[in-house]
């Protein structure tokens, strides 16, 4: 009965975290759901500046690539980093293809979202970070990506380290329009 009882409030604990109602006037085509470990962190795409890298996200989305993946990266004070649905540790990339860079003059700021990648501009593939703070020296060399419409408070409660030591994962993503 115990059990029963702490399996009821895990479920109604866990439960008000994916019944949250998304942003308003939020473009659902174009935006994505994550649901942590920590809680609900829903991304709004910049189809307008990186509509390739966009498109890439809501692909990995669709198939369930990004599930279960861990946060293999995260910086107090600069970002977090995941994505990485192959070897789950910063170093995998999908089955596609790596992007051309879609470089813009938008601000790398608390919030933002890019697409990570290695030394060449033209190499980003699955993986991408979310800021925690300003990071003016990657503008103009990564790839923004988005912004957090909601759920900061989520990354911010995201256990930190390089690597980190039993990371909190991506449990499900989903674009919002496909919210089941």
């Amino acid at each position: 009965m115990i059990r029963i009882l702490s399996l009821l409030a895990a479920l109604v604990c866990a439960a008000p975290a994916l019944a949250q109602p998304l942003p308003a006037n939020l473009d659902k085509a174009n935006a994505v759901v994550i649901d942590t470990t920590k809680g609900r962190i829903v991304i709004k795409l910049r189809t307008d500046l990186a509509p390739e890298h966009a498109e890439r996200i809501k692909t990995l989305a669709r198939e369930g690539y990004y599930n279960n993946v861990p946060f293999h990266r995260v910086i107090d004070g600069f970002m977090a980093q995941t994505g990485d649905g192959k070897n789950f540790n910063g170093t995998g990339g999908s089955k596609y293809p790596n992007l051309k860079a879609e470089f813009s003059n938008v601000p790398f700021k608390r919030g933002v979202v890019g697409m990570a990648r290695s030394a060449s501009n033209d190499s980003a593939n699955s993986q991408f970070f979310i800021m925690y703070a300003d990071g003016s020296f990657l503008n103009g060399k990564y790839t923004v990506i988005g912004e957090v419409v909601s759920g900061m408070d989520v990354v911010d409660k995201l256990k930190k380290g390089e690597p980190v030591q039993d990371p909190d994962k991506m449990v499900k993503v989903q674009v919002a329009s496909d919210l089941k």
